[in-house]
Formats: C-alpha cells, sequence, structure tokens
C-alpha cells in the first residue's frame, strides 16, 4: 500500500467525512474534487472557512443526509480565513472525521503550467510578477501545509495520475470496487495504467459527419448519432456482459481499483460516448465509479 492509499479508514459505516483540498494555485485542487464528486462526495469549491460548520450541518440532517463531504480552499479567500482554518477544523474534529490534504507543487512547474494555459495566478494583481505571486501563496499556505493529514506533491503527476491517486486513496469510503472508465486516442498511445483496453475504432465515426467533428460524444448530437446505430448497442451490450463476468473476480482478489480503457482514433466521440454510457450504468448498482477522458482534459 503506498503512502498516499487509504488516507480514509474508519470502522464506523456511518462515520461523516469531511475532505477539505487546498494547495498550490495550478497544482490540482480542482483535478482532485472532481475526483471526489465522482466518488459521489458533496463537493464545493472556494468556500470560506466561517462556513464549514454550516455546511457540515446542512449536508448531514434530515433526508438530505451525507457522509462524505469536500470543500475545495485557495488563496481566493482572505488572508484571514487561513489563519482561522485550523481552530474551525478542530471544532468540526468532535463530530466528524475531518481530513485536510494539502496538494504541492514545485514552482518551476507552476509557473510551466500558468505559461501553457495563459491563466493568471489569483495573486499576481497590481504588477506583482508570477515568481512573487507564487512565493506569497505558500507564505499563505504555510499553517494548512503544517497541519495537513497529506501531502501530495502533484510536480510529476499528470491529469489522470493525480485522479487515480485521490480516488484510490478514497476508495474505502465506497463499497466495493472502485471502477475507472477512461477514454482515450489509440494516435497518442495506450494509457499505461489501464487494466483493460477496449478498441471502438470498429464503430461508425461521427468524426466524418462536418456538424458533428467539432463536438465530443459528451454532447447530445453526437450521442443521438451513434445511439441510432444497431451496431453502437451491441457493442455497449457486450461490453456489459464482459465486464460482468469478470469484474466480480477482481472484486474476489480484494482489488479495489480497475481502470477500463476505450479507445477510438481521436478520443472525442466514440470512445467518450461509450465511458459516459458505461459510468452512467454502473452508477445505478455502485458507489465508486470515475470516468476521465484523456483527449479532453
Amino acid at each position: 500500500m503506498s503512502q498516499y492509499e487509504a488516507l480514509i479508514s474508519s470502522d464506523d459505516p456511518n462515520a461523516i467525512h469531511l475532505v477539505v483540498l487546498t494547495g498550490m494555485s495550478g497544482g490540482g485542487k480542482t483535478v482532485a474534487l472532481r475526483a471526489l464528486e465522482d466518488l459521489e462526495f458533496y463537493c464545493v469549491d472556494n468556500l470560506p472557512s466561517a462556513l464549514l460548520p454550516q455546511l457540515v450541518e446542512a449536508a448531514t440532517r434530515g433526508d438530505s443526509h451525507r457522509r462524505r463531504i469536500a470543500v475545495g480552499v485557495d488563496v481566493r479567500n482572505r488572508d484571514e480565513d487561513f489563519r482561522h482554518m485550523p481552530k474551525v477544523l478542530s471544532v468540526l474534529a468532535a463530530t466528524v472525521q475531518v481530513h485536510l490534504i494539502f496538494i504541492d507543487c514545485n514552482d518551476a512547474v507552476l509557473t510551466k503550467r500558468y505559461s501553457e494555459t495563459r491563466r493568471r495566478h489569483p495573486l499576481a494583481v497590481r504588477g506583482r510578477s508570477l515568481a512573487d505571486a507564487i512565493a506569497e501563496e505558500r507564505r499563505l499556505l504555510r499553517p494548512l501545509m503544517a497541519i495537513a493529514e497529506r501531502v501530495i506533491d502533484s510536480s510529476d503527476l499528470n491529469v489522470h495520475q493525480l485522479r487515480r491517486l485521490i480516488a484510490t486513496g478514497y476508495a474505502q469510503t465506497t463499497a466495493g470496487l472502485t471502477l475507472m472508465f477512461q477514454s482515450f486516442a489509440f494516435r497518442r498511445g495506450l494509457p499505461l495504467d489501464s487494466d483493460f483496453v477496449f478498441d471502438a475504432r470498429c464503430l461508425p465515426n461521427p468524426h466524418w459527419e462536418p456538424t458533428l467533428r467539432p463536438l465530443s460524444g459528451k454532447d447530445g448530437p453526437v450521442r443521438e448519432f451513434l445511439e441510432r446505430q444497431p451496431v453502437v448497442g451491441e457493442y455497449f451490450d457486450d461490453t456489459v456482459r464482459w465486464l460482468d463476468a469478470w469484474l466480480p473476480r477482481f472484486e474476489a482478489d480484494d482489488r479495489s481499483y480497475v481502470t477500463i480503457s476505450i479507445g477510438c482514433t481521436g478520443g472525442r466521440h466514440r470512445s467518450v460516448y461509450l465511458v459516459e454510457k458505461l459510468a452512467a450504468h454502473y452508477r445505478t448498482t455502485r458507489e465508486g465509479v470515475l470516468t476521465f477522458h484523456r483527449e479532453l482534459e
């Protein structure tokens, strides 16, 4: 078991888990929050610390009772908010299991990421350089990093690796096997972490329809095009039958996480559609189902 696995463990199946995600801007907090959302955490981004108790109370009472909550916290909040956060978390720890996760990243990688995306750092205001903004952010976040349950360095992780790391670490809060369905383009190579790979290049390709080419398998017109093709339905049904036959073998072998990769030529239409459809199908019977679209990220 790696240092990042089993971030949550509890003998009480009814325990309430509050995950607070913080860290360097550009480090991957949004990716981590999406992974937790796929695991059916109730997720809120950029919530002031003073509102955390009210959020926990509202999310866990009555018919809407939720036992998995995740909150993203970053430098868009005010300086005093970070100073108050440790006290707020300490008070909450008396009633819920609090997990503060800090996502770090080295300065060189952060600088490269901001250069490639052309996004502005939230603290790069009033003429402050990117380097100075990163340094100021480290200063502001130092108290939270010091008390974090886990510090994850994303410097050498791509989006999918970080997503998988978070999902694997929190799989214990879900019942049974956690499934990751991911789409990809064969022309960019196989995802190396795949447990199963399915080839959808034999299916009709929406790419050759000019009106569908700019869209993805998440869009209605592409879904409608593929659903009109009988062979697509056959492919989906056969894939479900195969997975239903073999996934229990992995569960019996105490596996907690399986990655199912579906590829097509460009990784935008057929594979994306099938990943979304398979994930929706398995979410009706399983808690831990995630999706990742390599070519859309």
